[in-house]
């Protein structure tokens, strides 16, 4: 396993040190040779039964940002052609995530259900062309017809249906004469081809469900495959870029197309993301909301758009991502460390230091005055000076973090221990000289320290060093917070690969997240708004939950932990680089 990431890992540094885009390459032919008059035009077609998530994102900084390179059109349309899976919760969702990621679509927001009618009178056309017809054969039937990818499908027994008849049966199933499942449109190609997508698929079925735009207009739906082509014909696209395993419904789509004798669009596959440590099937998605694995859609745990906004992800950082994982024509695994990196790279520009105490430790300062209490400058970010400085409290009870006191260290460890001095960050050099235990655990409960009041700020006068540095609160001036920290929501590294005899819920890391009651934050942050993010000192970056906050109770969402071991792997390699 750790070969297999470690292979991983080096395939995505070279990725990400030098990412491709064929698509441009193909575009650019086509403005050079004139093709489609040099317009680019594309589209990004969510179907809207779902949220949307982090692969999405990748197909929404490459459609919208092409079209932006090229000087051309990006239109937003719902494929909505499945009534029983979609809602206008979902539509305004994929709006927000779009706008949110930095992208606008303007006046060309479209929707499959708008073409409902033409789509019907294509489908006509192929009837009476003889390339389409009335199928009667149930479910069962037509999927043991299809044959295999080593045996040939055969023909069902009514293929050879009269174009009148056809046209007879495809009105009534419009007029809502039949039940589910009692008939379909089936497109006439052939049933021995080596392609199972091109054995006489399915145009439209039956379904006698109300459409959340619609109504109760239409009882027969398109199915996405006729659908898809003509909707991007109907809208002029120039480059229809899908994933990768639509790369065997290209045939069909030019099928159709040709038929038709219609404007036809090119269809261009390049591969969808997948990410470690994630899932990213929406069928997977709709158990852990339904089974109840995540709180939602928007959990932080979530791939979704959502839920890593709501986690206190950047919309520059996923595009950052996207643009570094580049566009490539074969599937490969991208190392969630890499996602890492782009947030943890964008906020360390951006976010105010703070100081915050997650598992609280008393300490108390012996020889400081207890009516005495007093402010020390901080700096807000060493990476920009342009955000200044701030004034924390300090005072004779201050909380640590219980991580940073053993009372027994072992040789590496450089925090605070008993008779040993250490800098409490922008304030003085503090020494442990006693610890107060619970008389009934034996746990500890308090420190009793003393202080150097000539380190203000600084070293000591007399030139002694400390190797240890602690974050602190000044606990009368601290404010009582819900931190949550989240981890991976997978332990395996690919879940998708399901061992025989297993669920990919199996697994689930059961410590994806932790939530910490008690924490003792520094009293600037009591004017948090939400969606406001911070790094915590020397614990990671943080930002205040827009769902659960209120003004009187702070909740924090960890966005993502300081350590980078992306970072590393870059070093490394680009150490390795320069050696050969």
């Amino acid at each position: 396993m750790k070969t297999e990431a470690s292979n991983n890992q080096k395939k995505n540094v070279k990725e990400a040190k030098s990412s491709s885009n064929f698509i441009k390459q193909i575009i650019e032919e086509d403005i050079k040779a004139n093709k489609n008059e040099g317009r680019v035009h594309t589209r990004f077609p969510p179907e809207p039964n779902g949220y949307l998530h982090i692969g999405h994102a990748k197909s929404i900084c490459l459609n919208f940002g092409l079209a932006k390179e090229y000087n051309g059109l990006c239109n937003l349309r719902y494929d909505d052609t499945d009534p029983s899976k979609e809602t206008i919760e979902y539509v305004e969702a994929i709006k927000e995530d779009v706008r949110w990621l930095g992208f606008e679509w303007e006046d060309r927001e479209y929707y499959a259900s708008d073409y409902f009618e033409q789509l019907f009178e294509y489908a006509v056309q192929l009837i009476k062309a003889g390339k389409a017809y009335v199928d009667s054969l149930s479910p069962e039937e037509i999927r043991e017809y299809r044959g295999t990818l080593t045996e040939s499908g055969k023909n069902s027994s009514y293929r050879e249906r009269s174009i009148q008849e056809n046209l007879d049966l495809f009105e009534r199933m419009r007029a809502g004469e039949f039940k589910d499942g009692e008939h379909v449109l089936r497109a006439k190609i052939d049933m021995a081809s080596p392609n199972i997508i091109m054995r006489d698929p399915t145009l439209y079925r039956i379904k006698h469900v109300s459409h959340y735009r619609s109504g109760d207009m239409w009882c027969i739906y398109p199915m996405y495959d006729f659908t898809h082509c003509l909707s991007d014909s109907i809208e002029g696209i120039t480059h229809s870029i899908c994933t990768l395993e639509f790369e065997i419904n290209r045939e069909l789509y030019d099928w159709v197309l040709d038929w038709l004798e219609v404007y036809h669009p090119q269809q261009i596959e390049f591969a969808r993301l997948n990410l470690s440590h994630t899932v990213l099937s929406k069928r997977k998605l709709i158990r852990l909301v339904e089974d109840g694995h995540v709180t939602g859609w928007d959990d932080p745990r979530m791939p979704t758009i959502s839920g890593l906004r709501r986690r206190g992800y950047t919309p520059e950082a996923i595009r950052n991502f996207c643009n570094r994982i580049g566009v490539a024509k074969a599937d490969s695994m991208v190392d969630i460390a890499l996602l890492e990196y782009c947030i943890r790279e964008d906020l360390n520009k951006r976010t105010p230091r703070v100081m915050g105490v997650l598992r609280p430790l008393k300490v108390v300062i012996e020889n400081y005055p207890e009516d005495k209490e007093e402010e020390l400058e901080a700096i807000n970010n060493p990476e920009d000076p342009s955000m200044g400085t701030r004034k924390v409290p300090f005072s004779r009870v201050l909380y640590i973090e219980q991580e940073d006191f053993m009372e027994d260290p072992p040789k590496k460890f450089f925090r605070l221990a008993p008779g040993r001095e250490v800098r409490l960050r922008y304030a003085f050099f503090i020494k442990c000289i006693d610890v107060i235990k619970d008389p009934d655990t034996g746990d500890i409960i308090e420190l009793r320290c003393t202080y150097d009041p000539a380190t203000r700020g600084g070293d000591a006068p007399d030139g002694r060093k400390v190797k240890g540095t602690l974050h602190w609160v000044s606990a009368k001036h601290a404010i009582p917070s819900e931190v949550r920290l989240y981890d991976h929501l997978f332990v395996k590294e690919n879940p998708n690969e399901v061992e025989e005899g297993k669920d990919f819920s199996t697994y689930l890391n059961p410590n994806s997240l932790k939530t910490l009651k008690d924490c003792k934050l520094e009293p600037s942050l009591a004017k948090a708004t939400p969606g406001s993010r911070f790094q915590f000192e020397r614990l990671g970056y943080f930002c205040v939950d827009s769902k659960d906050s209120t003004a009187k109770a702070l909740v924090f969402n960890r966005t993502v932990k300081l350590r980078d071991t992306w970072a590393k792997i870059l070093k490394s390699h680009q150490k390795n680089t320069v050696d050969k």
